[in-house]
């Protein structure tokens, strides 16, 4: 069957018959680049249609054989232990929704907790805000103006560059009870928006009113429309939640890295305390059609360590979070991650408020 072989470089290649009725040139090896190849007889119609019939049982078997090593793999990234202990259950859900929607700020004199959600463009703020809603309402909407998908280098939130702030309501129901809980967003950082440490800092400390537009060209100061001069401690954030995208957060860049790592060490200054939201976990975790499975993740948890480095601050301030996007009904383990997260942030509320108690 194998021809005469031909030595090329120090590699051997088994010379080919010629097909019948070609030329002599055609059987001869072909040298090309140092490599003797063979000429390779034409095939007829019929012989590709009865190779192609013969293949099919043996590509069946290849895409079985792929699909069940993908299989492994996908188990392969969870561990047994999870790395954090969550009960899952409808009655968890249930106890975490009555948490929040009887939630009264620990200091009387403030009437309601204010949160700012802080991070770079498309990490998910407005997303939170609209997800959190919808877990009180029991169905998924967009309150808050959603922005583009990850990777884009715009937002909705940009376009206006205000500070938004919304209440939360108990339910979607005509009357439903306002919350003690006020989330405010801004312009995602590094957009170029107008958006800057100071203005940040000057909504933290409470002299920025709600609806302010931001601009570059005009920071926030004394002579701005409804600057408070000497906020309360109602006026104040109580706690500042940096969202940052897990699909992401890799390839942030060293200034992005810089502002994130500035801006926490003047919060810190203020003795704010701060709290990180891990968006996108769905984009690498493995199994995305159950959420319950999160904290056995090994790509999550080093995603949540490199945010942990990336932020400065430790894993017991950070959980991750998957928003809302094309569901239309919510649904039990993604409830249970958002409300896990705005209980955490509610606790550091409370902790800022009996710390500064007027």
């Amino acid at each position: 069957m194998m021809g005469e072989k031909g030595q090329k470089t120090g590699f051997t290649f088994g010379g080919l018959p010629a097909a019948s009725g070609s030329s002599d040139g055609a059987a001869e090896a072909k040298a090309i680049g140092g490599f003797a190849f063979a000429a390779v007889p034409a095939a007829t119609p019929s012989d590709a249609a009865a190779e192609s019939k013969a293949a099919r049982p043996r590509r069946a078997e290849l895409m079985a054989i792929q699909k069940e090593r993908a299989k492994n793999e996908t188990w392969d990234f969870l561990n047994e232990t999870p790395w954090r202990q969550v009960n899952w259950s409808d009655e968890t859900r249930t106890a975490l929704l009555e948490s929040v929607r009887s939630y009264k700020p620990a200091c009387g004199s403030v009437p309601a907790a204010r949160v700012l959600l802080v991070g770079p463009v498309g990490a998910g703020k407005s997303s939170f805000i609209s997800s959190v809603q919808s877990v009180l309402y029991g169905r998924v909407l967009n309150r808050a103006m959603v922005g583009p998908p990850a990777g884009s280098s715009t937002s909705f939130t940009k376009k206006v560059a205000e500070l938004q702030s919304y209440r939360l309501h108990s339910s979607g129901e005509r009357g439903g009870e306002s919350l003690a809980v006020v989330l405010s967003d801004m312009a995602g950082l590094g957009e170029g928006g107008g958006l800057t440490l100071h203005d940040t800092l000057a909504v933290i400390k409470g002299h920025v009113p709600d609806g302010h537009t931001f601009s570059a060209l005009s920071p926030v100061g004394s002579d701005t429309a409804g600057y408070v001069k000497e906020p309360c401690l109602a006026n104040r954030v109580h706690c500042v939640a940096y969202v940052v995208n897990a699909a992401e957060i890799s390839t942030y860049s060293k200034s992005m890295t810089s502002t994130l790592q500035q801006l926490r060490e003047h919060v810190s200054a203020l003795g704010v305390h701060q709290v990180a939201l891990v968006t996108h976990v769905d984009k690498v975790y493995v199994n995305t059609t159950d959420m319950s499975q999160v904290y056995r993740s090994t790509p999550l948890k080093n995603v949540m360590q490199r945010a942990s480095a990336v932020l400065g601050m430790p894993m017991s301030s950070m959980v991750p979070v998957k928003n809302y996007f094309e569901e239309l009904d919510p649904e039990l383990h993604t409830d249970t991650l958002l409300l896990q997260a705005l209980q955490l942030i509610l606790q550091y509320v409370d902790l800022h408020l009996r710390e500064h108690a007027e």
